[in-house]
């Protein structure tokens, strides 16, 4: 597909009924194995992209050329639409955010997120009509380009020890008067917040399952108003965790039984020799 073919795409399956998935990967590797598995869309993780390379999420170690390089290099891998974890938009200012949108469109992706936390954990939420502006900023850079860019504000009032509903509704709200495609508010702990939510709105919902207890499946989420479902880190903190528990046992017992459990490496080295894209299609 075409770059403007996936954002139709996209576009398509957020005006569908239900909820759809997106896997969340951290390199080309995991999202290959994911559109292979079936996903229609892939998601990138920031905090999965900082892990992966010794780091920690959330303390503003995370560069735009790196979140672009990454998201590129996950464009190019596979052949289904693609949504970047675009942070804050690697800036405070309006035009910070608009810039990171142009620059994003340039790597293949389809869609992106742009936080409303400011990275400082003194003061982490921008005041509500900077916060406003910004997303507006981003969404008449994504207006600008030649297919459509669905552009995801997020509140992330829970994320950062504001449990405030109705804040975020406001903000909420007010992101979707400024133009963005789709709002997400990560940190929604059960039903009824999400249900509320999701009947202020006028934009599609995503939210993020895999960070509170509240676990219901793909179609009760699409019951409540949900349409797009993505786990962020979930995956990437799966395979780290069974990574340290294999290095556990081999450190502390001397023992080697994880590996009964590991794909043999053929069949995973195979299956990444099929994915690779053909010599027509590069």
């Amino acid at each position: 597909m075409t770059q403007a073919e996936k954002a139709a795409r996209l576009r398509d399956l957020h005006a569908a009924p239900g909820a759809f998935l997106a896997g969340n990967c951290w390199d080309a590797g995991t999202a290959r194995l994911l559109a292979h598995v079936g996903f229609d869309v892939v998601e990138t993780s920031s905090a999965g992209v900082m892990f992966a390379r010794g780091w920690p999420d959330g303390d503003g170690l995370a560069s735009r050329e790196l979140m672009l390089d990454n998201a590129r290099a996950v464009a190019g891998a596979v052949d289904v639409p693609v949504i970047a974890d675009l942070e804050n938009g690697f800036g405070h200012r309006p035009e910070d955010v608009a810039e990171t949108i142009r620059l994003a469109a340039e790597t293949g992706i389809v869609g992106g997120s742009i936080e409303d936390a400011t990275g400082d954990r003194s003061d982490p939420i921008y005041p509500f009509d900077h916060a406003v502006a910004r997303i507006r900023a981003g969404a008449e850079a994504a207006r600008a380009l030649p297919f459509p860019f669905a552009l995801t504000a997020r509140a992330d009032q829970f994320m950062h020890g504001r449990p405030d509903l109705t804040e975020v509704i406001r903000r909420a709200q007010a992101f979707q008067e400024a133009g963005a495609d789709v709002i997400l508010a990560p940190g929604l702990a059960d039903k009824e917040e999400i249900e509320t939510l999701a009947s202020a709105l006028d934009r599609p919902l995503a939210v993020i399952m895999g960070l509170s207890s509240y676990r219901p499946s793909l179609t009760e989420l699409g019951w409540i108003g949900v349409k797009r479902v993505s786990v962020g880190s979930a995956l990437s903190r799966v395979a780290l965790t069974a990574f340290l528990a294999a290095a556990r046992e081999m450190h502390e017992h001397g023992t080697f039984g994880f590996a009964a459990d590991a794909i043999p490496f053929g069949e995973l080295n195979g299956l990444f020799r099929r994915l690779q894209p053909s010599q027509a299609e590069s």
